[in-house]
């Protein structure tokens, strides 16, 4: 049986909350996250999906409401570090969270701050460079690495402090399209193997393995559910200014235009089989 690890009610964010222009992010959203869970979490840009992910981890304070990671409150200073050990971020560009020379020393900065032994140390860090596909590359500058690589650095950094729960802030924004699949890979072997994930997102197509979807809007929580039930709804996802999967986009077009297609269609793999079989063809 699931349980909660995080636990969001009525979270407020405002930026600038004391000047003449404060800027309401984040509007009473309630949430529960529970272990073991892939959450994807979309919407266009200012709708405050990056806000409440720095939430998640204590690196926002709320407001007003409340989040709480297992029993700990982010309003607790004296929780923060079990917080962020327990949640850890990865944000859009890894170089701004690089800070040693050595790629294993980097991925070494976190656990060691935490204070475990030695041994304990060496076997955390060649856990997460091999989990994360580094091994090979453990002596290298972190700055010569490709973006991809560098992605899964941050990652990997993440992974050995022995998270409950990795927070991925639009960490493939900046790849190209073969480093995003190694990514989206890396995480969904992650969630198999019992990690919480939740993924921010402007590419609608990485949300097809979550296993729920919110979408916002104004700070606000407007759709939430299984990625089917989301992208049933291509009307309302329009109206909020976002965009179809790819497959399922080309499969609304062609029933537009007279095909006799399905209208749950949503991967490739979908899309051929549907049009293979409305024309009589065997894939």
């Amino acid at each position: 049986m699931s349980s909660t690890l995080i636990r969001v009610a009525g979270l407020h964010y405002t930026y600038g909350l004391n000047t003449a222009t404060p800027i309401e992010a984040l509007r009473g959203i309630d949430l529960e996250i529970t272990r073991g869970e892939y959450l994807t979490i979309v919407g266009h840009n200012g709708s405050g999906k990056s806000t409440l992910a720095k939430c998640l981890n204590g690196l926002l304070l709320p407001t007003q409401g409340d989040v709480r990671v297992g029993e700990h409150n982010t309003s607790q200073p004296e929780a923060l570090l079990d917080i962020r050990a327990t949640v850890g971020m990865v944000f859009q560009n890894p170089d701004n969270q690089i800070i040693a020379s050595v790629l294993e020393e980097e991925v070494a900065f976190g656990p060691e701050n935490l204070g475990f032994p030695r041994q304990e140390l060496r076997q955390r860090v060649d856990q997460a460079l091999q989990d994360a596909g580094l091994w090979e590359l453990r002596e290298r500058d972190p700055h010569t690495l490709s973006a991809g690589q560098k992605a899964r650095l941050a990652i990997a950094s993440i992974l050995a402090m022995r998270p409950a729960c990795l927070v991925l802030d639009e960490s493939t924004a900046m790849l190209d399209p073969l480093s995003r699949r190694e990514i989206l890979s890396l995480v969904d072997k992650l969630h198999r193997s019992g990690l919480t994930i939740v993924m921010i997102t402007h590419y609608m197509d990485e949300v097809l393995d979550a296993d729920r979807v919110l979408v916002l809007e104004q700070g606000r929580i407007v759709l939430q559910g299984a990625p089917r039930e989301i992208f049933a709804q291509p009307e309302r996802l329009q109206a909020l200014g976002l965009a179809l999967p790819p497959a399922a986009a080309i499969a609304q077009g062609l029933r537009q235009r007279g095909g006799h297609l399905p209208a749950n269609i949503l991967t490739a793999e979908e899309l051929l089989q549907a049009v293979t079989a409305s024309v009589g063809v065997r894939p």
